[in-house]
């Protein structure tokens, strides 16, 4: 672990402060608790326990939010933020300042925003957090995000249905061709484009990948980060990368024409190419490949699966319970699925499944939430001949949709409502995430 220090620059969580979180913290109300009892302790100690706390608390970002008259620290559990803490200003700007020097941000910097990464080493356990700073109204606004390699699963923990474990495993096996993972800002693409990766890893292939930061660090495989500040960019990496022989490339993102060119051209020449791309849904990635400029006649052979991914939060399996769907549910779902191949398995007996309930009031288990844990929603888009040759007269979004749904594509909305028929999840929460069709 030292020698780890030494080369990273990393906070260690004591051995006391982990026995006091671990032996008192069980959910929120908690947390706060514990933050209050710690207040006017050193800097280093409270920023320690929030740190852990959250870490605990299986939190995915810590917001260090100035107001008006004090601060806020939230903490994004499930994809929901939680308060877990008001301070007064004064210890948010010792926080502020102990924060900086751990993430080498620039302290006298206030005006501009800034990025800087540290690690958290807890125990056998290395988190890299990344940190981001805003100048806001009241003061720097403060995001860190927790890079935790327990969320690091392979492909069959990632709880997909059977058709789309057939599927993905089917593409990946492929020896080229280009696979995109569309959808927002943590709707779990890297999570997925890694269990791809920990699927296809083989002593006999050569993986490399150029990202931007590095987010999880694997054994076997070559990972790269780009520098913009020294001309190290998506495009210029890319270019290095195919002189190295590599079998499989992961482009972290496709942000501009130069890097959608390269990654195009090396999925035709023999490469896996894993990416992804900040698209609504699946089949969008083409029209928003050729919106950067790439060339339809090498996006229609090179492209070979593009999937749209959300994440829903699961029902808790402590306090919420199954019922039958009432009429309105009923017509909605059933309409809902009514497309949806026979090939896909899901409860059909739509008068005798029942559906879970969220308690009202949550339970400790879920941060009386009704919620516990999340998982992936998906759409896939699968390119054969009669796509490939669609995609070459340049059709729109919706007309790339309308094909890909003839072709037997199930919907992100679709997929959630067999999510609902198999006791995971509400209408509410698929609503909330993906709309309605």
């Amino acid at each position: 672990m030292e020698e780890h220090k030494k080369i990273l620059g990393s906070v260690t969580i004591t051995d006391d402060i982990i026995k006091d979180i671990e032996t008192s913290v069980n959910h929120i109300a908690d947390f706060e608790k514990t933050i209050k009892r710690h207040l006017n302790e050193n800097t280093t100690n409270l920023l320690d326990i929030i740190l852990f706390g959250a870490v605990h608390l299986e939190a995915s970002d810590v917001h260090l939010e100035p107001e008006e008259h004090n601060v806020r620290l939230r903490i994004r559990i499930d994809g929901i933020l939680h308060d877990a803490a008001f301070f007064e200003p004064a210890i948010y700007h010792n926080l502020l300042s102990r924060l900086k020097l751990e993430s080498k941000i620039k302290l006298n910097i206030t005006d501009k925003p800034q990025d800087g990464r540290f690690t958290v080493v807890i125990k056998d356990l290395v988190i890299e957090i990344r940190t981001s700073s805003l100048p806001a109204e009241y003061g720097e606004s403060i995001v860190m995000r927790i890079l935790n390699p327990k969320n690091l699963i392979g492909l069959e923990s990632l709880g997909l249905r059977k058709d789309l474990h057939e599927i993905f495993l089917k593409e990946i096996k492929k020896p080229n061709g280009m696979i995109i993972i569309t959808g927002p800002t943590g709707s779990g693409k890297t999570t997925t484009l890694y269990a791809f990766l920990m699927k296809v890893q083989d002593p006999e292939i050569k993986i490399i990948t150029i990202e931007d930061p590095i987010e999880y660090h694997l054994e076997g495989i070559s990972q790269t980060q780009v520098s913009p500040e020294k001309g190290y960019t998506f495009s210029e990496g890319l270019r290095s990368i195919v002189r190295q022989d590599p079998d499989v490339i992961l482009v972290g993102e496709v942000r501009d024409l130069e890097t959608a060119k390269i990654a195009l051209q090396a999925s035709l020449t023999g490469h896996l190419v894993l990416s992804t791309l900040h698209t609504n849904d699946a089949p969008g990635s083409i029209p928003r490949l050729v919106d950067l400029g790439a060339d339809v006649a090498s996006i229609a052979p090179a492209i070979k699966m593009a999937i749209g991914q959300r994440l829903i939060r699961k029902v808790c399996q402590k306090c919420s319970s199954l019922v039958k769907l009432n009429s309105t549910e009923l017509s909605e779902i059933k309409e809902g699925v009514k497309n949806v191949p026979k090939s896909v398995e899901f409860p059909r007996d739509f008068e005798k499944v029942k559906i879970a309930k969220i308690s009202e009031k949550g339970c400790e288990a879920c941060n009386f939430s009704g919620y516990k844990g999340r998982k992936g929603l998906y759409e896939v888009f699968l390119v054969d001949a009669e796509m490939e040759k669609f995609i070459l007269t340049n059709p729109p979004a919706s007309s790339v949709k309308e094909l890909a749904i003839k072709k037997g594509m199930v919907t992100m909305f679709q997929s959630g409502l067999i999510e609902i028929l198999e006791g995971n999840t509400t209408l509410e929460e698929v609503k909330k995430v993906v709309g309605e069709e």
